[in-house]
């Protein structure tokens, strides 16, 4: 008697755990790679600030301990008076100022460039590849400047519409009552990556009723650790941002609130008398001539706002 085989058909079942099982496999894997990518885009974008640390000091050694800040000691921010402003012939007519160099307007990206303007700093130093939609300002290939022009020549990464898209980083305000010298606390934050409150081409502002720090602080009830991570940069997925300090070193803080007195880079103090930081302070959402420290120790990092209309806020993790 022949011996009867017995097959069994895959039931609609198998079939769903099967894809299931695939589809958790794909995301497992998918993490385990972003996990090492991610780490080298922090530590490539740590390097960069290290760099744009180095020469800022050089740049305060040449200009009695100031640090980098375009046009003069009465301009305010408001970006390049108009769009061909960037490759001006003289820097009056660059920043709409007087001779002497009062008045006028500057962008936060042409404080930057003084940088690659006087010290030859590459421009590519100043994109982080984490910053989405932002590239490298290159004059090869370029149609609407004048012969032999080259980078000692700009006054700005582009024209204005172009330059923030050329600038992954934050600075400390350098208009106002306290600009930035090397008198200051070497604790306060100089540079960083994008400000979560202000439009980029990477995102629109994020919602400042999201956000709320996860330590006890004046005025405030404490956050959860998920609230705590919507006020960093979303240039590394909200877990923290790479952060310059007055002193040159850089570190990856893990919250914005990272300061003097655990100051919040990213917001303006409301110890206006008491010369301390603010772990959770006032958003700059729209960002405006206001937006600049309240007192010696209140660190307030800016980048010029974007005009892309296609940015879309950080999706949650």
């Amino acid at each position: 008697m022949a011996e009867q085989r017995s097959s069994r058909k895959l039931t609609r079942v198998d079939v769903l755990v099967a894809v299931i099982a695939c589809l958790l496999l794909i995301l497992l894997v998918s993490v385990l790679f972003a996990r090492p990518r991610e780490g080298s885009i922090r530590r490539l974008c740590a390097a960069n600030l290290a760099q744009i640390g180095k020469a800022m000091l050089v740049y305060a050694g040449d200009n009695e301990g100031n640090l980098p800040r375009a046009g003069g000691p009465s301009t305010r921010w408001a970006g390049m008076p108009y769009s061909l402003a960037w490759k001006a012939p003289h820097h009056a007519m660059a920043f709409g100022s007087a001779m002497d160099g009062t008045g006028g307007q500057a962008s936060i990206s042409s404080s930057l460039y003084l940088l690659v303007k006087y010290y030859q700093m590459p421009p590519r130093v100043f994109v982080c590849k984490g910053d989405l939609g932002t590239t490298d300002f290159k004059l090869s290939g370029r149609t609407d400047v004048p012969l032999n022009f080259g980078l000692a020549d700009a006054w700005d990464l582009g024209p204005p519409d172009e330059a923030v898209k050329h600038c992954s980083y934050a600075y400390h305000m350098p208009y106002g009552m306290y600009p930035l010298d090397t008198s200051l606390d070497p604790n306060l934050a100089v540079a960083a990556d994008r400000n979560p409150w202000i439009i980029s081409p990477a995102a629109s502002p994020a919602v400042w009723a999201d956000f709320r720090p996860d330590i006890a602080y004046p005025g405030g009830a404490v956050g959860t650790s998920e609230m705590a991570r919507w006020g960093n940069s979303v240039t590394h997925q909200l877990d923290g941002q790479n952060v310059l300090f007055l002193d040159g070193r850089v570190t990856f803080a893990k919250r914005a609130y990272c300061g003097v007195d655990k100051d919040n880079i990213y917001t303006i103090s409301t110890n206006m008398f008491g010369g301390r930081g603010d772990p959770y302070g006032i958003g700059m959402t729209p960002p405006g001539p206001f937006c600049m420290p309240t007192n010696r120790n209140d660190s307030v990092l800016v980048h010029d706002p974007d005009t892309i209309s296609t940015s879309t806020t950080p999706k949650r993790r």
